[in-house]
């Protein structure tokens, strides 16, 4: 269906690349028998895709396929470098492909996270008129990435990481494959194997990789057999990196977020710190400190919020490395910004009574009144503004009968939201949630 031509002077990853869906390894949910791959080929349309994924997980891949399997032509842009300017020319291809020759032309734009909503608009009428099949590839969160009226033209399509087995089985088609290291001068424990695929963490590309360089290394050594002591001596720094034990994704992001949480600046910045050399994506740090600002600082240190948006921008804004400096400032305002989760805890209480209590009718005084028959209806006819009254404050109810009285929001005694809670009891007095 799809092949790369090519000596052995191209990476073994790039040799190894499936030429066929039944190549592609570890994504049984999209390339089985009825995975959402094979159905789009079987229903001979081609709609735009979104593939989303970890690195090295066969997205890139899976576009060349797709393409081929429709005959499309393709256009590869690039999200980092390229402006209006690219974009247009890219359409005016694509317009004369669809033209002159009735083939579609698919735009192939890999890390589609690191375009602006600009460039992302910019693509929508040619999408939605079909002159043009949109496939992104991106590592980040399509929801959080991806403008809304792009995103509904497209499928996402989710990548999972490849499972240990899996790249066990990349590593035995590498070297049985006429296009990868057949015939090689020396053996490979098994065991050497496994260290490979664990340290992979998921990511053919970087197992490939990895056994490429030990291959080459011991090719010119002269050695008798690749071991794990042998890989170890290089490849530690890569283990110390991926290790699922260590140094993972999620429990680096984890422990930053907890040293946020504890008010503890020197062990927030030291896991910034490790997340940026290990390659983190800086955008997921912020998106867990704007949360960490919201959900464990809140209303005791509202600035803290402000700031961590504040730092996103700036990091938008300045890009790498200068935008890291953002990021750090703002890690150690709000890991040194006094702490309470009383927002949190609010919204779960008020979830919990919805749930419980369903759509409790709007009490009549607060129901917009539009129209004659909805006020002779008594529509807001009771309804106090508070601006009429001294202090711009005058007690009244504004829960449904039901939950009169109720709390939700329960102050802390830290920060402002110590000055919160004595106005609230000024102007209240004492509620709870026992009412």
């Amino acid at each position: 269906m799809f092949a790369f031509k090519g000596g052995h002077h191209q990476p073994l990853a790039f040799r190894l690349r499936p030429r066929t869906l039944e190549e592609v390894l570890g994504q049984p949910h999209l390339t089985g028998e009825k995975g959402i791959l094979r159905r789009i080929v079987a229903s001979q349309t081609l709609p735009s895709l979104i593939f989303w994924g970890p690195p090295g997980s066969g997205k890139t891949s899976v576009a060349h396929l797709l393409v081929q399997a429709f005959r499309h032509e393709m256009i590869s842009i690039s999200a980092v470098a390229a402006g209006v300017k690219e974009i247009r020319d890219a359409v005016k291809v694509a317009e004369d492909n669809l033209k002159l020759y009735g083939k579609r032309t698919v735009f192939f734009i890999d890390e589609i996270h690191r375009f602006h909503k600009g460039q992302q608009s910019l693509l929508l009428p040619y999408v939605e008129e079909g002159t043009v099949v949109l496939f992104g590839s991106t590592t980040e969160n399509p929801s959080f990435e991806i403008i809304a009226p792009l995103l509904s033209r497209a499928q996402v399509v989710v990548f999972r990481p490849l499972s240990e087995e899996a790249l066990l089985l990349l590593l035995q088609r590498a070297l049985q494959d006429e296009r990868g290291l057949k015939n090689l001068p020396f053996k490979i424990e098994e065991d050497s194997l496994r260290f490979l695929a664990r340290i992979a963490d998921g990511d053919a590309r970087r197992e490939l990789n990895l056994l490429e360089l030990g291959v080459n290394i011991a090719r010119a050594e002269k050695r008798d057999v690749l071991t794990v002591e042998f890989l170890q001596e290089f490849l530690v720094k890569n283990f110390l990196l991926y290790d699922k034990s260590g140094e993972e994704h999620y429990n680096l992001l984890s422990a930053y977020h907890k040293s946020l949480r504890g008010s503890d600046p020197h062990a927030a910045v030291y896991w910034l710190a490790r997340m940026l050399e290990a390659g983190e994506n800086p955008r997921s740090i912020l998106r867990r400190l704007v949360a960490c600002a919201s959900e464990d600082v809140g209303n005791a240190d509202p600035q803290a919020l402000l700031l961590a948006v504040a730092a996103h921008e700036a990091f938008e804004f300045l890009g790498e490395p200068e935008g890291r400096l953002a990021l750090a400032q703002a890690t150690i305002y709000v890991a040194c910004a006094p702490k309470s989760n009383a927002s949190y805890m609010a919204l779960g209480r008020a979830i919990a009574d919805v749930k419980k209590y369903g759509s409790l009718p709007v009490p009549l005084h607060l129901r917009n009144a539009p129209t004659r028959m909805m006020k002779e209806m008594g529509y807001g006819e009771e309804y106090q503004y508070a601006h009429n009254f001294p202090g711009a404050f005058v007690k009244q109810e504004y829960l449904p009968s039901e939950l009169g009285g109720r709390a939700y929001f329960q102050p802390s005694e830290r920060g402002y939201e110590k000055l919160l809670k004595d106005r609230l009891k000024k102007l209240w007095g004492e509620r709870d949630l026992s009412s």
